[in-house]
């Protein structure tokens, strides 16, 4: 279930695009905390503790407590849009929503693949299709899944696993709820031909036996009339 991590956060006294620039030269990501029918909150938080909550994988189905200002005051949020620069992907603004022990929210659960160990497919030389890394799910904040465990063991080669085949913690169900969808397959290992252009080469060049001495008695006759 989701446990709450802390974020450092600085109040900011200026919201709109200017100040947004001015808080990105000063070194900081603006963002905004906003819901729960309150005005929102503009914070600033620090890019690299940002970053590393993104390199993370799950930054969008954690709960973070933001500490404004040292702790002088606290938000439980949950983030719900990052904006990344076009060209180097550095954070530019972060949107967070506040929730309550109460809150439903829509958020994509990583998969965990487990048992490649023990899939006959993968040890035959299959090859591991995921068609789905994450799972759309609908749950209350405080229970949130890290992740979603999809189990390998006794998969072989044509195998598909599907969502009927994961358990999900007591209240949580997928937003898709019309069909039984694939999150993975093991497929057939592909042997890539190798075109023998080389050998396709040399035998273009070679000549057949008359042709050869062909070409040898047209030379001769060439050289002899040079001669003459």
């Amino acid at each position: 279930m989701s446990e709450a991590n802390v974020l450092e956060a600085e109040a900011r006294d200026r919201v709109g695009k200017g100040a947004a620039r001015a808080t990105r030269r000063a070194g900081r990501v603006p963002c905004v905390i906003y819901g729960a029918k309150k005005d929102p909150t503009s914070i600033s938080i620090d890019p690299l503790s940002l970053r590393k909550s993104l390199e993370a994988g799950t930054f969008f189905s954690t709960v973070y407590e933001v500490k404004i200002n040292g702790g002088g005051a606290t938000e439980r949020v949950l983030a719900r849009d990052v904006q990344l620069h076009p060209v180097t992907d550095v954070p530019q603004h972060v949107d967070f929503l506040r929730v309550t022990a109460a809150t439903k929210v829509t958020v994509e659960v990583p998969c965990r693949f487990l048992n490649e160990e023990e899939s006959e497919g993968l040890k035959r030389g299959g090859v591991l299709n995921v068609v789905r890394y994450a799972i759309e799910v609908l749950c209350s904040v405080d229970n949130i899944p890290h992740e979603v465990d999809v189990d390998l063991a006794g998969t072989d080669i044509g195998d598909s696993v599907h969502f009927s085949h994961v358990s999900l913690p007591e209240g949580v169900e997928p937003t898709i709820s019309d069909r039984d969808f694939t999150i993975a397959t093991i497929a057939a290992p592909t042997v890539v031909e190798e075109e023998t252009e080389g050998e396709e080469g040399e035998e273009g060049m070679e000549l057949g036996e008359g042709e050869g001495e062909a070409a040898a008695e047209a030379e001769g006759e060439e050289e002899g009339s040079a001669e003459e």
